[in-house]
């Protein structure tokens, strides 16, 4: 019965992935370590398998790779951004959060197979259990097609997150730039909108961002936050350029 089960769930995983890489636009080769990259321990448990089969050392291998390839990408999308700076980008991109936020924008929790206890306490929608099979992927994906091909996911997947402002606290120029005026400047950072135009559905506001009182940039985004980040931005980029 067990063994009938676990042919059943494997067939169905088969069936599953080669849609989801046709979705996304990914050639595979080895099936076999996608399979392992969506295998939690539950699942492996479950069935007595071999004990490392499960995907705990492809998360680690694309933790890694995830940490490379988005960290290329900050480098380049910001030439004139500090060292530092990058590493709390980078930060905040390659975390749990948002990982899950990722991941659940190609569903990808439907493709961990998952022991029964797991799957009936609701491990398929627990954010530390889908960030690690999202890692797992990426390890798996690098192994098995490169590092170009992992590039061309994260261009598709994550990166225009990042370009758009779309996670909150993924690039958070305005706390960078607070954390920045507070320990270096000794400034004070406030924010004034000074315009607002466009149709209603398709407002656009632009906002300054003042240094003790004083304008030093402004940004224009769809949202009020939007613009203030992307004035922080650039008052960002002035003050690094100064230093």
């Amino acid at each position: 019965m067990a063994k009938l089960r676990k042919q059943t769930l494997i067939k169905a995983f088969e069936h599953n992935f080669k849609l989801k890489m046709k979705e996304l636009d990914l050639p595979f080769r080895n099936l076999d370590i996608y399979q392992q990259a969506f295998s939690h321990s539950s699942f492996i448990n479950d069935f007595n398998m071999e004990r490392l089969s499960h995907n705990e050392r492809l998360e680690f291998l694309g933790d890694a790779v995830l940490e490379l390839t988005v960290s290329r990408f900050l480098y380049e999308k910001y030439p004139d951004v500090p060292e530092g700076d990058l590493t709390k980008m980078r930060a905040t991109i390659v975390c749990e959060p948002s990982l899950v936020i990722f991941a659940n924008k190609i569903n990808l929790n439907q493709l961990i197979l998952l022991g029964k206890g797991e799957e009936k306490t609701g491990g398929r929608t627990r954010p530390s259990l889908i960030a690690d099979a999202f890692e797992a992927f990426v390890g798996a994906l690098y192994l098995d097609q490169g590092l170009e091909v992992v590039e061309r996911f994260a261009n598709a997947i994550i990166f225009p997150y990042v370009e758009d402002n779309a996670l909150s606290g993924v690039v958070d120029f305005k706390t960078q730039l607070q954390e920045m005026a507070h320990q270096t400047l000794r400034s004070s950072v406030s924010y004034r909108m000074i315009k607002e135009d466009g149709p209603a559905h398709h407002r656009q506001f632009t906002s300054e961002v003042l240094l003790d009182n004083e304008a030093v940039a402004s940004g224009v985004g769809r949202t009020k936050k939007e613009s203030e980040q992307k004035a922080a931005e650039k008052a960002l980029l002035q003050l690094s350029n100064k230093e």
